[in-house]
């Protein structure tokens, strides 16, 4: 079995902010429901179980609310949050300083930002997280960016701060993820 994640829609308030796991931002109430219809229309095109596991934050669980309505089963798990930037979390990025931000990069696996994880840790914890039953799930940027690393490289190689920049999946986007840890964009569910 393999399990699709989506990434969660745009929530409010996050431009220029230092956004994780400890910031739990709403989406428009329209642009969730937009995304679970299409999570339920390619859940019947793939004859998936209809059931879907999420991040509990707003941002994630507001899909899965709607995706509850029309009769799906919703499992909020903690495995899929954000990664934790501890006292970061919610701030302007300008405001966090070139200081800590260089501190992070010169120790960029080990070092935890803001006291909150290392990338090492959040590393090890996307990597130990095992899907339920179900085919479908909603989730974060930067888990699925955390995925998608770890498929490509295995556990225990940590990127260095311009590896870890390239390119987030976008909102609303989703990726296919084999339960032996390989993943990979799937263009047909892309949007």
């Amino acid at each position: 079995m393999n399990l699709t994640i989506w990434r969660h829609p745009k929530p409010r308030a996050a431009l220029g902010r230092c956004i994780g796991a400890r910031s739990d931002l709403a989406v428009d109430r329209r642009k969730a429901k937009r995304l679970a219809h299409r999570i339920r229309a390619q859940a019947r095109r793939a004859l998936w179980p209809r059931a879907v596991v999420c991040s509990p934050l707003a941002r994630c669980a507001e899909v899965g609310r709607w995706l509850r309505r029309w009769g799906w089963r919703l499992r909020l798990d903690a495995g899929l949050l954000e990664f934790d930037f501890g006292r970061w979390d919610g701030q302007v990025w300008s405001a966090i300083g070139s200081a800590a931000l260089d501190a992070w990069c010169a120790d960029f696996a080990e070092h935890a930002p803001g006291g909150g994880e290392s990338l090492a840790a959040f590393l090890q914890r996307v990597a130990g997280w095992q899907p339920g039953p179900e085919a479908c799930a909603v989730g974060h940027g930067g888990w699925m960016r955390a995925r998608l690393w770890l498929a490509e490289h295995g556990e225990g190689v940590h990127p260095l701060p311009a590896q870890w920049a390239q390119q987030t999946p976008g909102y609303g986007r989703a990726l296919g993820f084999g339960l032996g840890g390989a993943a990979g964009a799937s263009s047909s569910l892309a949007r």
